[in-house]
């Protein structure tokens, strides 16, 4: 059984309430200390929570009450931030992408394996009862041999909404690098590693101009591409073609569909925990969509149970939202961008297992479960 792990988070933006409406209800992990460059944020988190401390970044680092810090700043400062915690002996769960690049992301795991520290890394929306219900069924044969995929992703950006969106066009951000994460691991989830791929892309304008907060009508520059679009071949020999867009307004298109040999499926935002699933038969047209049943997946998850998963692990056991499988959805994202520069296909130099499946399990029901090893 073993205590509850010590979270520490550092990065009290606009993504840190959604954790704090999960993790007082996960017993596995045990809020301690909040921290942010601007103190003021993290005294105002601190003072929703009972007995969490706010604590400037060095003192929640130096703290020995501290197991795990839970790393929510900007995608810029992920790797940075990773490496000052791993140095102070701490297991690293991060936000997505797990570094602005692979150079930094491979330090970090490096780093972390010399030192015998955990990384784990959003997102762990896969971990929900939508994509684990997806994989599931998958895996059970109910699609036959999975052959293609389609995953698309369109917003006219996130600036319209988002106080301080800088950071979403800067290196690190971008449609890709922000919301691929979500569904290139719901990919690889689904149909395993990625072995090549071959993209292009383009930015529609120079600069985007704020919608919302205290900066509405700022115009600040963008340095990313802003619509990417590829095809990602799969080792199992399935072929994925991936569309993520801050430039078109919205779409009709399904998330996300998997098509196999005797059935296509329809598999809910990955963005999101939940959501139905549904499959049109082969044998069976003309009754239409199918929807699934729940069959796996974390029941009711929110952002934090992939953190809690990493707390319930057993020493030397490999934690799903783990740092390799972060790694290479970075390796592919960072190589799709490549690829549109070059016009040709590049392989991936990076594989990772697909994380084990989750039983249909509600995770408060769970126990607190054992510190990863030291």
């Amino acid at each position: 059984m073993g205590e509850p792990l010590n979270i520490g988070i550092i990065g009290c933006g606009a993504i840190v309430a959604q954790y704090l409406q999960t993790l007082p209800s996960l017993p596995a992990v045990r809020l301690h200390a909040v921290a942010d460059l601007d103190f003021s944020r993290a005294q105002a988190v601190a003072a929703g929570q009972d007995g969490v401390k706010a604590l400037s970044v060095d003192e929640l680092l130096a703290d020995p009450a501290v197991d795990t810090v839970l790393n929510l700043t900007i995608p810029a400062a992920h790797a940075e931030v990773a490496l000052r915690a791993i140095a102070a002996g701490k297991h690293i769960y991060g936000e997505k992408p797990l570094a602005a690049t692979t150079a930094e992301a491979r330090t970090v795991l490096e780093r972390a394996a010399a030192a015998g520290v955990r990384v784990g890394c959003a997102p762990d929306t896969v971990l929900g009862t939508g994509i684990q219900t997806a994989r599931h069924a998958i895996d059970a044969g109910v699609i036959g041999r999975p052959i293609a995929a389609t995953a698309t992703m369109v917003t006219p950006g996130h600036e319209r909404w988002h106080p301080n969106p800088d950071f979403y066009y800067v290196p690190g951000g971008g449609p890709l690098l922000d919301m691929g994460p979500y569904y290139v691991t719901a990919l690889v989830t689904l149909l395993g590693p990625v072995t090549s791929v071959i993209g292009a892309a383009s930015h529609l304008r120079t600069q985007r101009i704020i919608g919302a907060g205290p900066r509405a009508g700022e115009a600040i520059p963008v340095a990313v591409d802003t619509h990417v679009t590829g095809v990602l071949v799969h080792e199992s020999g399935a072929l994925s073609t991936l569309v993520m867009s801050f430039d078109a307004v919205q779409t009709r298109a399904a998330n996300i569909e998997v098509h196999g040999e005797r059935a296509s499926m329809s598999v809910p935002d990955p963005n999101w925990f939940d959501g139905e699933v549904s499959v049109s038969r082969l044998d069976d047209r003309d009754r239409g969509w199918e929807v699934l049943p729940d069959s796996a997946g974390y029941i009711g998850a929110g952002r934090g149970y992939g953190l809690a998963d990493m707390a319930m692990t057993a020493p030397g056991e490999q934690h799903r939202a783990n740092g390799e499988l972060a790694f290479h959805v970075l390796d592919v994202m960072e190589s799709l961008l490549v690829s549109a520069q070059s016009g040709a296909s590049v392989p991936v130099g990076s594989t990772a297992a697909r994380p084990a499946g989750v039983p249909l399990t509600s995770l408060a029901e769970e126990p607190a479960g054992a510190r990863p090893a030291n």
